[in-house]
């Protein structure tokens, strides 16, 4: 006899945890990456202009689950190579692959709002004397993060939407509790919507407080000027 759906529940929300928990890191740490390689690519250094390109290029150009795959099971291979221990906890993994992606993708959003931040801005903080940090941080960035945030948003919800290729390297987030208990019961169509409405709940949750914080910066850059 076929379990009734509720008797999932247990199962899927111990993965839900999980993913959530993926999710939250990995968009938080991308976020940095994003901000470091953004503002790197742009800078008058080139050595860590290059440095943030080389990052931007190669996380952007292949495949987040190639990636995945690299940290998890190929890097303890180079590890052993040297002499070190560089075996990943799966989470560890996930939570990497995560963030260096999204940091990819997110790098260029910053670059691009930045830039677009008008000439006449820098020209006026460098006739009031401004360092080139001060510029960035009392000019630029306030007025480029609201432009960033719509787009910052789009990666985060795809960002959730990724977690779940981390059930692959067999850390128990939704997709692999999900798997787990099709495999047991057969009832895919059950598991398979249940799993479909928790991910778009999810993704929901996450665009609503997205838009909040979206407004509220737009609101703190309106309070500044």
């Amino acid at each position: 006899m076929t379990p009734h759906w509720t008797e999932y529940l247990p199962a899927l929300m111990q993965g839900a945890w999980v993913t959530i928990q993926l999710a939250v890191f990995s968009t938080l740490l991308g976020a940095v990456l994003a901000f470091a390689a953004g503002i790197g690519k742009l800078s008058p250094n080139a050595a860590l202009r290059a440095l943030s390109v080389t990052y931007i290029e190669v996380f952007r150009g292949t495949s987040l689950l190639v990636q995945l795959f690299w940290l998890y099971f190929a890097l303890p291979l180079v590890g052993k190579a040297i002499g070190i221990d560089l075996r990943l906890p799966p989470v560890v993994a996930g939570v990497m692959a995560l963030s260096l992606n999204i940091g990819a993708y997110g790098a260029e959003v910053v670059r691009g709002a930045i830039q677009a931040v008008h000439t006449g801005q820098h020209e006026a903080a460098r006739a009031l004397n401004f360092t080139p940090r001060q510029t960035l941080t009392g000019v630029t960035l306030p007025q480029a993060i609201p432009e960033m945030m719509p787009s910052f948003g789009n990666l985060a919800v795809q960002n959730l939407k990724d977690t779940a290729l981390v059930s692959l390297i067999s850390l128990g987030d939704l997709s692999f509790r999900a798997e787990q208990i099709r495999n047991f019961t057969q009832d895919s169509t059950t598991i398979y919507s249940m799993l479909l409405l928790m991910y778009f709940g999810m993704a929901l949750v996450l665009v609503a407080v997205m838009r909040l914080m979206e407004h509220r910066v737009g609101r703190w850059r309106r309070v500044r000027s």
